[in-house]
């Protein structure tokens, strides 16, 4: 398959966020705070679930808009809009300056791709990453989507990634090691000889966008941390139809893999319950 590679695009300014809309504390700063619990209070929770299904909602609703001859720019402004209507805040908006309010990442990039004026073509694929930030916390969400016609390979591949996501969450329960994950999850990409992005992981979750807690999505038998009931973090992995190792563009954000073969990710938040897990990022 030889698509063309991407180049960016023009970003457009950043989008307004009315003030009545409470902002997490990093914007504006150079740096996010991190440390927080990770076993989480039942408030702390309550609030989570309501961030992570606005920010599910949102994540269904600009993925009604992928198809050829839409921006992601355009996509941007769609969950932008719908962050704002729930009373939630974009969380990526001025993270570490990024400056846009979600990532959409097409066919060779890994992760954190800026929308810009990138058209998107009939056979791409898009990774949307969106984060509400509601009441105090957050909740943290991906897919990738079908651009028109794709072709099988890469439509495995998304399949393939989404299946693998589901198995690394349908692995958490309380009193296992949180290598667990990444056991099950590269255990199943090796089926298929994809590539497992490892510089890229999983996270802690909750009032801080990124508390610290680190969740492997290969087998790491250094992930000794036993998962407990009332732990919040993502699960979300990165497979490649080719290697995992990645080149930065000169934005600082964009990670696109070093073969620039394609590359697909899912993502939910998940709550650790006495006897398994609550998925907090459905619709």
């Amino acid at each position: 398959m030889t698509t063309q590679l991407l180049r960016p695009g023009r970003v457009s300014p950043m989008r307004k966020v009315p003030s009545n809309i409470p902002r997490p504390e990093y914007v504006g700063k150079k740096r996010p705070r991190t440390g927080e619990p990770d076993v989480k209070s039942p408030e702390i929770i309550e609030r989570m679930r309501v961030a992570g299904r606005i920010a599910a909602q949102a994540l269904e609703e600009v993925g009604k808009h992928v198809r050829p001859g839409i921006t992601t720019d355009e996509l941007d402004a769609v969950g932008h809009e719908f962050m704002l209507d729930h009373g939630a805040y974009p969380s990526t908006l001025g993270y570490r300056g990024f400056p846009k309010s979600l990532c959409t990442s097409i066919n060779e990039v890994i992760c954190h791709g800026i929308p810009d004026d990138t058209v998107l073509r009939d056979g791409d694929i898009v990774n949307v990453d969106i984060t509400a930030f509601v009441d105090g916390v957050h909740g943290d969400t991906d897919a990738t989507f079908l651009c028109g016609d794709v072709d099988e390979e890469s439509r495995l591949l998304v399949e393939r990634t989404h299946e693998a996501a589901m198995r690394g969450i349908r692995a958490v329960k309380p009193g296992r090691a949180l290598n667990v994950i990444g056991r099950v999850i590269e255990s199943y990409a090796k089926r298929f000889g994809y590539g497992v992005v490892r510089d890229f992981t999983g996270h802690g979750i909750g009032t801080t966008f990124h508390s610290g807690l680190v969740v492997p999505h290969y087998d790491d038998p250094a992930a000794t941390t036993i998962i407990e009931p009332g732990m919040t973090f993502t699960v979300e992995p990165m497979l490649t139809l080719g290697t995992a190792e990645y080149d930065m563009w000169a934005d600082g954000w964009t990670v696109v893999t070093k073969d620039r073969r394609r590359t697909a990710q899912f993502e939910h938040t998940l709550l650790v319950t006495e006897d398994g897990h609550e998925i907090l990022t459905l619709p």
